[in-house]
């Protein structure tokens, strides 16, 4: 019998199957392979305090290692995160052969059996004087908020205010927004974050070069974020988007949370796969 938790929504079920071109006899649209791409914190992981204690929750985690050794003609998996690239790497422990995508794309490598492999990020005089600059000014923010923190990136900084007062929060965010705007830099807001960076890139730019790198003859995605949107907003009609969480969205599905995210990512791999053998 199957597992009732495991149960996905009519709509969603027959996109995922439309997708994978499963048994029920659904054709392909062309060839290539499907890119299953998802964001990590809140969507893989569950949302934490302290960034470096997230991990992917067990059932996540046994789904992208199916989805990461399909062939590549069947499959390719990515994650694409606002972390550092570095960041992702270490907390996410994917196996070899997963793109990864850090800093809402600014950054690009790939698993390998030896670990993280990518080329560093290098910004000319200007953008590294406006980091600099930016950073000092998020700093100084984040001194005048308790709880307040400020995250380096190498092209971005952010300013993280999980950890503090609503009122504090919400001073030092439009303190931050300020700031950006001060030196002629678009904030970006998420969850308690302001993250503004020196380099244009987003979401939906990393997945657009991400499905030309893999040839993908479709896309899924997966997000919980207000960045997540952009990604949300370049895909196609025979694409599939799922929205994790609440918040106004672009997504054709939603899910509540990590834990029916990962029933999805394990439906997605049965059908690309097939099914788990019980031992």
């Amino acid at each position: 019998m199957p597992d009732p938790a495991r149960q996905l929504p009519d709509a969603l079920e027959r996109d995922l199957s439309r997708l994978a071109g499963d048994a029920r006899g659904v054709p392909e649209a062309a060839s290539g392979p499907v890119l299953v791409a998802t964001d990590f914190d809140g969507v893989v992981a569950r949302l934490v305090d302290q960034p470096d204690a997230s991990r992917p929750t067990p059932g996540a985690a046994a789904a992208l290692a199916r989805l990461a050794a399909c062939a590549p003609e069947v499959a390719r998996l990515a994650l694409v995160s606002g972390r550092r690239l570095e960041d992702l790497a270490r907390v996410s422990r994917v196996p070899a052969g997963t793109l990864l995508v850090g800093s809402h794309g600014a950054e690009r490598g790939h698993m390998t059996a030896k670990g993280l492999e990518h080329s560093p990020v290098t910004l000319d005089t200007d953008k590294a004087e406006r980091l600099a600059r930016l950073t000092a000014a998020f700093e100084a923010i984040a001194q005048g908020a308790e709880g307040a923190w400020v995250e380096h990136k190498p092209t971005a900084a952010v300013l993280h205010v999980r950890l503090a007062s609503p009122d504090d929060a919400a001073r030092a965010s439009l303190d931050a927004v300020a700031a950006s705007g001060s030196l002629g830099l678009p904030a970006m807001r998420g969850k308690d974050v302001v993250e503004t960076g020196v380099v244009a890139t987003s979401k939906g730019q990393a997945l657009d070069a991400l499905r030309a790198e893999a040839g993908a003859r479709a896309v899924f995605y997966m997000g919980d974020d207000v960045t997540d949107e952009r990604a949300f907003a370049v895909l196609r009609d025979d694409d599939v988007s799922v929205r994790v969480g609440p918040g106004e969205t672009v997504a054709r599905h939603r899910v509540a949370g990590p834990d029916e995210a990962a029933h999805v990512l394990a439906r997605l791999a049965d059908l690309l796969t097939g099914p788990v053998q019980a031992t």
